[in-house]
This record gives structure tokens, sequence and C-alpha cells, in this order.
């Protein structure tokens, strides 16, 4: 708590300058961010909106696959399967972000715009299939071990009552699991909304409030990091990307610390 607290309150000294000549209200709800115009214009709410967007699209690809298969794992595959499918995940999960966006821009990119027939795949949907994999692993590891961890007496009982392995993991056992599922659902969208170096080659970048997913935007991790190397240090533009990281600080947070608590009531349902 001491580190996030001193993290939290350098991002906050760093933003001071920019929430008190700009605003908090004003930035959030501002439309148009040209950095360096004169005067400049911080409007933050494409960034966020891109960045929601990209989210949400990786977390309708992530979700399905990443539950599915740590289902799989947990109550279907065995011996050797299970060995190999574990050790899979875990090099996805290995792979460095930028490997996964060289695989966007090399392959990705050219399928979303000949499959869509787009001026170019550098968009939303883009980012998001290629976010929704790299999110896969995290979902996959904690939901196989909130399954895992569900007493094997229920799964006994429900076979007792003739219930069949597909009805049992269905009605019973994911069901048992559902906090620690929704838990890993949590993380692999703080995954996701964190995610920098794959959405800055993937996406785009322009800073646009989106109409479809077919469109290129910007995300809050993506302004940063392609802006931040050129600011004047202590100036106004400088400032408000701390603001925006800030932000950004913020949601991740909640959403970690709400798959945290959804978590401990499990693990206390669980000692009961």
């Amino acid at each position: 708590m001491v580190i996030l607290a001193a993290i939290a309150l350098f991002l906050a000294i760093n933003a001071i300058r920019a929430l008190r000549e700009a605003g908090l209200d004003t930035m959030l709800s501002g439309t148009l961010w040209y950095p360096t115009s004169d005067p400049g214009k911080f409007g933050m709410l494409p960034l966020v909106l891109g960045s929601l967007l990209v989210t949400g699209i990786a977390l309708l690809v992530s979700i399905p696959v990443g539950v599915g298969a740590a289902v799989y794992i947990s109550e279907f595959s065995r011996g050797a399967v299970k060995d190999v499918l574990k050790s899979i995940i875990e090099f996805m999960a290995a792979v460095p972000s930028v490997v996964y966006g060289l695989i966007g821009v090399a392959v990705l990119i050219p399928l979303v715009k000949d499959v869509f027939s787009l001026p170019s795949g550098l968009t939303a949907l883009t980012g998001g299939l290629i976010l929704g994999v790299m999110s896969i692993p995290t979902i996959v590891s904690i939901s196989e071990d909130a399954l895992h961890a569900v007493p094997m007496d229920l799964r006994q009982g429900s076979a007792a009552l003739g219930n069949t392995r597909w009805q049992t993991t269905f009605k019973v056992t994911v069901p048992s699991a559902g906090s620690g599922i929704f838990a890993a659902m949590m993380l692999g969208l703080g995954r996701a909304i964190g995610e920098t170096i794959a959405v800055l080659m993937l996406t785009g970048n322009a800073a646009v409030i989106p109409d479809s997913v077919f469109e290129s935007v910007r995300t809050m991790t993506g302004t940063i990091a392609a802006e931040m190397g050129e600011v004047v240090q202590g100036g106004l533009h400088y400032s408000v990307l701390f603001t925006v990281g800030l932000v950004l600080f913020v949601i991740t947070f909640g959403v970690n610390l709400a798959a945290d608590l959804v978590l401990e009531r499990q693990r206390k349902r669980w000692r009961r």
C-alpha cells in the first residue's frame, strides 16, 4: 500500500499544473486533442473512449476463449494433454507484447483491411483482437485455479445424483468457481487496458471519438508513449500526460482491487 500510495502521489504531483490550469473535468469532457496548438487542447474523451473500445473488443475475444480453455484444461483434459496445454498458456504469457505487435503488423493489419475492404487495417478492431489474444493467458490461469479450488466432493455428489460430466461442469463446478472466474475477467481487463506497445503499433493513433470498430483510435497508454519523449519537462503538455497516467492508474487500480476482493471472497467461501 505504501508503494501504491507513493506512485499515486508521484503522478498527482506531476499532474498538479494540468489540474490547475486545464481542469480535470474540462480535460475528461473535452473532445479535441491538439496539445501543440496555441492554446493547447487537451480533451481526453477520445483517448478514454478509444481505450474502452479496444479493451471491450479484447474482452469479447478473450473471455469466451479463456474461460472455455480453462474449463477444458481443468475438467476434461488429462495427463500429457493437460501438461502441454498449460505449458502453451505459460509460453503465451511470456511472449513480449512487441512480438504480438509485430505479428499484428505482418498478419492482422492486411487481413482486416482485405476482409472488411477498408482503406487501412490500423483500426480499433485490429488492436482489440491482438489485445484479446494477449489477455487469454491471464484469464485461463486464474480461471483454471478457481476451478481447481472447487472441492471434489461437489463433483462426486453431482455424479452420484446421475449428472454427466458436462452437466456437473456447467451446473456445479463453473457456478461454484464463478467469483474466481469473474476475478480472472477483471484481471484480463486490467491487462488489456494497460497495454501500450501493441496498441501503439496497431490502432492508427487517431485522437478522434470512434463511430465504429473499423476506425483508427488512440488510447491513453499509446498517447503517453508517443508524446512523452517530445514534451518539455515541467511544461503544461508534460503535466497533462501525467494526468492521463493518473486517470489510467485509478482505472487499473480499481479493476485490480475489485478482482482481489472477489478472489478473497471466494477463498473465505471455501474455508467455511
